[in-house]
C-alpha cells in the first residue's frame, strides 16, 4: 500500500505585526508565549516559529534576554522544532535581528528573501483604541517604512548562522524573492532541501488569489525542481483557504496568531492551538497525515533538537 503523505504544520505564535490591543489572546509575556507554543505542539504543530515581546507593552523585542525567558521551557516541554525569527520587526537592523538565532543556534531560523514595502497601516481603519502609545505609531509608520533585506543583509545572516548548522525557513513574499533564493542557491551559500515559505496577503507582497498561489508554486517548481519543500502562509482571513490549497497540492502549511487573529468571521481565535487544530482538521479531511516533529526534521534535513544551544 502507498504511504500517506505527511504535512508539516508550522505555528507562528505572536510575530511583530499585530499589537496587544487587537486581541487579548495574542501571547505577549514569556509564560504566555511558552504555554501557547507547548499547546500548539501538542495540537499537532511540528514547528513553532517564535518572536519575543516586551511583557509590559507588548512591543517586539529582539534581544537574547527576551528569548531566553521562554525558549528553555519550550525546549524542555515541547517536541516541536524551534524556529527563531531573524525578521524581528521591519524597523530593526539586521544586526539586531540576528542576535537571538546566533545566541541559541536553533534547528531552524526564518530568513526574509528581499526588501519590500510592508503595509500595516490599513489596520488603522479597524482599530481606534490602543492600550499602548507605540501601537498606533507602529501601524502608521508602515506607510513610509521599507523592510530592508538586501543581498548583503541576507548573506550576513547566512554566514552568521550557517556554521552552527541552523537551516532556514525562506520567507518569500513575491516571485522576485524566489529568484533571490535561487541566486543564493546557485552561489553555493544555501543548499537543499530548501524550506520555502511562500507568503500571501501582506500589502507590499503578492496577493491571495488562487492564481497568485499557482504562480508562486509554478515558479518555485521551475527554479528548484525536487530540491525544495513548499509551505504557505496566508495572512488574515485567507489563512485557512490558502492552507487547504497548499495541502491539496502537495505542500505544507503555516498558521498562528502572527499571521491571523481570527477563527472565522467576527470571532477571535482564542489560542494558537485552536488554529493548529483547524489546520489539522483540513489536512486529515483531505486524507493526509500531520507530520510529527521528528518526521519534519527528516523532511527538512535538520540537525536535531540536542544540537542547539537552548538549555
Amino acid at each position: 500500500m502507498a504511504t500517506t503523505r505527511k504535512v508539516i504544520i508550522s505555528c507562528a505564535l505572536t510575530g511583530a505585526i499585530h499589537t496587544p490591543s487587537m486581541s487579548p489572546h495574542l501571547p505577549v509575556t514569556p509564560d504566555d508565549i511558552a504555554d501557547q507554543a507547548i499547546a500548539a505542539s501538542k495540537a499537532g504543530a511540528a514547528i513553532v516559529h517564535l518572536h519575543a515581546r516586551n511583557p509590559e507593552t507588548g512591543r517586539p523585542d529582539q534581544s537574547a534576554e527576551a528569548f531566553g525567558k521562554f525558549l528553555p521551557k519550550v525546549h524542555a516541554e515541547a517536541d516541536a522544532i524551534i524556529n527563531i525569527t531573524t525578521g524581528g520587526a521591519p524597523h530593526m537592523t539586521v544586526q539586531e535581528r540576528v542576535v537571538p538565532a546566533r545566541t541559541f543556534k536553533p534547528e531552524l531560523a526564518s530568513l526574509n528573501m528581499g526588501s519590500m514595502n510592508f503595509g500595516l497601516f490599513p489596520m488603522l481603519k479597524r482599530y481606534q483604541k490602543f492600550a499602548h502609545e507605540w501601537e498606533q505609531q507602529h501601524l502608521e509608520n508602515s506607510r513610509s517604512l521599507i523592510f530592508r533585506n538586501t543581498y548583503a543583509d541576507i548573506a550576513y545572516i547566512l554566514e552568521e548562522l550557517g556554521d552552527a548548522g541552523t537551516r532556514f525557513e525562506f520567507e518569500c513574499y513575491d516571485t522576485a524573492h524566489l529568484y533571490n533564493l535561487a541566486h543564493f542557491r546557485d552561489s553555493g551559500l544555501v543548499k537543499g532541501p530548501l524550506f520555502v515559505q511562500t507568503v500571501f496577503g501582506i500589502l507590499g507582497g503578492i496577493g491571495t488569489h488562487p492564481d497568485d498561489i499557482a504562480h508562486m508554486k509554478r515558479t518555485a517548481d521551475r527554479l528548484f525542481g525536487q530540491d525544495y519543500v513548499w509551505s504557505v502562509l496566508g495572512a488574515g482571513r485567507n489563512q485557512m483557504n490558502i492552507a487547504a490549497t497548499s495541502a491539496a497540492q502537495g505542500g505544507h502549511v503555516r498558521v498562528g496568531l502572527e499571521d491571523n487573529l481570527w477563527d472565522g468571521p467576527g470571532k477571535l481565535a482564542e489560542s494558537n492551538a485552536s488554529q493548529v487544530t483547524r489546520a489539522r482538521q483540513i489536512i486529515e479531511g483531505l486524507g493526509l497525515e500531520v507530520a510529527t516533529p521528528d518526521e519534519a526534521r527528516q523532511i527538512l534535513g535538520l540537525k536535531g533538537k540536542t544540537q542547539t544551544a537552548i538549555t
